[in-house]
């Protein structure tokens, strides 16, 4: 009966486990009721801690252990690397012949062996002993013409993506055993002591090591190359150098007669005109100053930049255009020569930009005033050219680099981060981008000329600059050239020479092809070297072929503004020629390509096709007592890339393969 009282007694001697247990649980949770709202909190914050700290330690001392266990593995890597060095440089270059331009190809000339004269270098201790006495003789010379207060020139980093921060080497940036080599140096307390022992230390490897590329064979001039010394170059020109040098100094000698400080100088009129007011023919054409090792034009040059440069002026001023002329300028002559100057002058300007990403997206305005930081969009219309936002990239990082201040860098890459984002026709994108709704125009065209072209080109470049750690660039760049193979790539007829049309309104093909298109084989070809496809460097040597016979093909042998390539089966001419593009603006793209496809493959025919190019230059458009003109043109100026960057570029193509040399690629 359930209601009926129980008539035996239950004692419990406290044997049972279970029943133990049980008074535990219930004690605890009573202790748990019993506690007030706040204790409780504090009780669950704590465990939360607890278990996130366990989360960040216990993976942070798997990784040191597995580093320690490879420790005894990375010396031995790296004198095997050293000794492939040095197989490869005694190979003169004879897989590259082989494998890459391929046998029986007598078209293509084998990289050229190291030359005479340069050292033998066979062990990792030779490499060590040559680069620093190398070096210690470089800087006795340079010490002697130093200006009082310039600093040394920066020496070359094998970590390119500094933190803007600043604070040491990166260490995140390196492979897994230089991590550890540089930890244990300042664990140790390396200052910079030298160890002339057998084993290489970290500056040995910076020095020797080539740079990954497709293959590692693919590496033209394995030597030790010390800092160049550019003021001291007597007895050291070829003869084509030395008339690069001339044609220079020409046309100089005019600007500095009848333009002396103005942005531009007109040859035939012998008068002068401006853009943005700062000099930009002066600014522009520092580094090829210094490259050139004309140091009496440099020193009138820079004190006029000490002197005469201001940037307060209440002046509307192009980002783009003046950032990859004067700050890209002002950076890379910093660069070369260490001195302040150029880097306060940089700063300046970088400051007086920012005002131009404060737009309602994340695509800056195109245009800003100097003076006022009133930053617009063009006065044409609403919309940025894509190409123009997105080729500022790689000045504000380096101004971020040199001055540690992350706020240039932080500008540009909320811009890349915003149009990685945006959809594209298989990585193509039109030309046309709005800075208040921060989309494309999706009826402009597509094309790698005119608007357009360098987007592609600072992304591969911006992908190099960053250690190539900002995969994202990569596979743009990638992304676009597929996309190029698919809609842009046909030969034309007869001579089947390949090139790059448009899609008009982004769908219907055009078989037009801007001079400014011819930058592309160059960057696809430093691509090629840098691991990305072999069938890029493939496109790259057709692709300067056919820039080349824009010119050869034409009376003057300079290429016209703009090409049409015919696909009439039956046609007799690739090259049709409209009598509004026929003109010649002085233009570099060709001759950088030229530059580029030399240097990475010794193939002494682009040096021939750069001379030739520079021999019609002289022909053509020099102007008696006035520099140099552009041709078929109302607008009769001297064209400031000519002195910043065709006689650059034909002067650094004009040095033989082994010569030592710099390369500071800003705009």
């Amino acid at each position: 009966m359930s209601g009926a009282k129980r008539d035996f007694l239950s004692i419990s001697l406290g044997f049972d486990d279970d029943q133990k247990e049980t008074r535990k649980r219930q004690s605890v949770w009573r202790v748990w009721k019993r506690l007030s709202s706040l204790q409780r909190s504090v009780i669950c914050l704590i465990l939360v801690l607890g278990g996130l700290s366990a989360l960040y330690i216990l993976p942070a001392i798997h990784h040191g252990n597995r580093l320690s266990g490879d420790d005894s593995k990375s010396s031995k890597d790296k004198r095997q690397a050293v000794d492939s060095i040095s197989h490869n440089a005694d190979n003169g270059g004879e897989f590259f012949q082989d494998k890459i331009l391929g046998q029986g190809n007598n078209d293509n000339q084998q990289i050229q062996a190291p030359q005479p004269g340069l050292p033998k270098l066979n062990k990792h201790d030779d490499l060590k002993r040559v680069a620093k006495q190398q070096i210690n003789e470089y800087n006795k010379r340079l010490q002697k013409q130093r200006r009082p207060g310039m600093k040394p020139p920066l020496q070359p980093k094998h970590v390119v993506d500094r933190p803007p921060n600043g604070g040491g080497e990166e260490v995140g940036l390196l492979p897994p055993d230089e991590k550890q080599e540089i930890l244990e140096r300042d664990e140790n307390g390396d200052n910079g002591k030298e160890d002339d022992n057998d084993k290489d230390d970290n500056v040995d490897g910076q020095l020797n090591q080539p740079e990954k590329g497709a293959d590692p064979d693919f590496n033209v001039d394995q030597h030790v190359v010390p800092p160049y010394d550019y003021f001291n170059q007597d007895g050291k020109r070829t003869d084509r150098q030395e008339a690069v040098v001339d044609a220079f100094r020409y046309a100089w000698k005019a600007y500095k007669k009848y333009a002396w400080g103005h942005d531009e100088f007109h040859p035939i009129t012998r008068t002068h005109s401006e853009w943005f007011g700062v000099g930009l023919t002066i600014v522009d054409s520092l580094d090829t100053l210094v490259i050139m090792g004309l140091k009496p034009e440099f020193d009138d040059a820079r004190e006029w930049v000490a002197t005469e440069l201001t940037f307060e002026k209440d002046k509307d001023v192009n980002l783009f255009e003046i950032t990859i002329r004067v700050l890209g300028g002002l950076l890379a002559t910093y660069h070369l020569t260490g001195d302040d100057l150029f880097k306060e002058k940089a700063t300046d300007l970088g400051n007086r930009l920012l005002p131009c990403f404060n737009s309602p997206s994340n695509v800056p305005f195109s245009d800003v005033n100097l003076m006022t930081s009133r930053a617009h969009a063009p006065r044409w219309g609403p919309d940025s050219s894509t190409s123009e936002v997105t080729t500022i990239q790689i000045e504000f990082r380096d101004l971020s680099r040199v001055t540690k201040d992350d706020k240039y860098e932080k500008a540009v890459m909320a811009v890349s981060n915003h149009i990685h984002s945006l959809p594209k026709k298989d990585g193509l994108v039109p030309i046309f981008v709005n800075a208040n709704t921060g989309s494309f125009r999706g009826t402009s065209t597509i094309t790698f000329g005119a608007r357009g072209d360098s987007y592609y080109e600072y992304l591969l470049k911006q992908w190099i600059q960053t250690g190539k750690t900002m995969n994202m660039f990569k596979d743009d760049f990638v992304n676009a050239i597929d996309g190029v193979k698919k809609h842009l790539l046909r030969e034309s007829s007869p001579s089947k020479l390949l090139y790059l049309g448009e899609l008009l309104g982004g769908r219907t093909f055009s078989p037009k092809m801007d001079h400014l298109v011819c930058y592309l084989p160059g960057t696809m070809a430093l691509g090629y070297k840098n691991g990305l496809p072999s069938d890029h460097f493939d496109i790259a040597k057709r692709l300067t072929e056919t820039c080349y016979q824009m010119y050869a093909r034409m009376p003057t042998k300079l290429s016209p503004e703009i090409v049409y390539f015919s696909q009439a089966a039956q046609s007799k001419e690739d090259l049709i020629v409209k009598a509004p593009d026929a003109h010649n603006l002085l233009r570099p793209e060709t001759v950088e390509s030229l530059f580029y496809m030399y240097r990475l493959t010794g193939d002494k025919k682009y040096q021939e096709m750069g001379w030739n190019i520079f021999q019609a230059f002289l022909k053509h458009t020099k102007v008696e007592n006035g520099g140099f003109s552009s041709i078929h043109n109302t607008n009769f100026w001297l064209f400031p890339s000519l002195l910043a960057k065709d006689y650059n570029l034909v002067y650094l193509l004009s040095i033989r393969i082994g010569g030592s040399y710099w390369i500071v690629t800003l705009g």
